[in-house]
């Protein structure tokens, strides 16, 4: 194509996968460009709120290659030490960024492949997409969302404990930023905290150490899934507000003008509600068949086209590989695939 840049693979996202992938594909000295939406080194780290903390210490929370050192007077590093950590990582192996670039499309044609951006076309042989699914938040389409007169956001959105001071807030999400937001807001705010289910803890003595290890079991010998032993990692501020007083509700029915309203007809007015719903992968359009929703993938692969991989998007594509300590794994992998195809 007359006019696009050229490489031998493609890396779409700069956040902690893509510069993983980065990390293998400078040392099998293939022509690599990475391509990032933000403006700023990163990935989602800059976006999250201020009081997130790790699920693990930083020797157990780092990239291939390069350790990240302990932040000093925290066990559990905060979101700006990661974000300070991946900066320099990038700098460190001098990973070729292009920022910001918004990739639109990507299409396949027996001699390569065309990746559309907003600022220009590239071609390479291979696609590593590394987008993760902060951009993509998932809300249920819950009866009386529309209804509701108070202010709604999601997770994407939150950003300190402070802007909902004196508020009462429904909090929904049984998962770990659930879990963690609940606790951010219980000592500011009248908080009602509800789950699809009873709040289920980890060990209090698990963090992200175990759950890498448990993943590893798993994909080794097929042990227990980590979503066997419970959803949420009891991290110190859980803890204590779980210690205070902070428990799960059960999920309210709908949304009323003024709150929310269980089906036994409780009702309960509050000024807002914070989705703790998860999210979905965030993908560019790409001309790839799905089943149920998902582009099917062997390993990292798609299962459709070897010259395509999925990196650091959870389970789908490797266990932990949505973790700074687990994507180096699946990295290295999909990289010595895309290294074979190549040559």
């Amino acid at each position: 194509m007359s006019g696009a840049r050229r490489v031998q693979v493609l890396v779409v996202g700069a956040g902690q996968a893509g510069l993983a992938a980065g990390y293998y594909l400078r040392r099998a000295g293939l022509d690599f460009t990475i391509l990032d939406a933000n403006s700023a080194p990163g990935g989602a780290w800059q976006h999250y709120w201020d009081t997130l903390r790790l699920f693990s210490p930083a020797g157990y929370s780092s990239l291939p290659g390069r350790p990240m050192l302990q932040q000093p007077g925290e066990e559990y590093p905060d979101a700006a030490h990661v974000v300070a950590y991946l900066a320099e990582y990038e700098k460190r192996y001098d990973l070729p960024i292009h920022r910001p670039i918004r990739v639109e499309a990507i299409a396949r044609d027996v001699d390569g492949i065309t990746v559309t951006t907003d600022g220009g076309t590239w071609r390479s042989r291979a696609v590593v997409l590394a987008t993760g699914n902060w951009e993509h938040p998932f809300v249920p389409a819950l009866s009386g969302r529309g209804d509701f007169t108070g202010r709604q956001l999601h997770t994407h959105e939150y950003r300190t404990a402070a802007d909902f001071a004196g508020q009462r807030v429904i909090v929904v999400g049984g998962a770990n930023s659930g879990a963690q937001i609940a606790a951010d807001l219980h000592t500011v705010a009248t908080v009602r905290w509800v789950t699809q289910r009873p709040a289920r803890y980890l060990p209090d003595d698990i963090d992200g150490r175990a759950l890498f290890d448990l993943a590893t079991r798993r994909v080794q010998a097929g042990g227990p899934r980590i979503s066997d032993l419970g959803d949420i990692v009891a991290v110190p501020p859980v803890r204590a507000a779980r210690a205070a007083g902070l428990t799960s509700r059960p999920m309210f029915d709908h949304l009323t003008p003024a709150g929310a309203a269980w089906a036994d007809g409780t009702t309960w007015d509050c000024d807002t509600v914070i989705w703790c719903t998860g999210f979905r992968p965030d993908l560019p359009a790409i001309d790839l068949a799905r089943t149920d929703g998902r582009i099917p993938t062997e390993g990292t692969r798609s299962a459709e086209d070897p010259r395509i991989h999925f990196l650091g998007y959870g389970d789908w594509t490797g266990p932990a590989s949505a973790t700074l300590i687990g994507v180096g794994r699946t990295a290295r992998a999909a990289v010595a695939e895309i290294t074979a195809l190549l040559n």
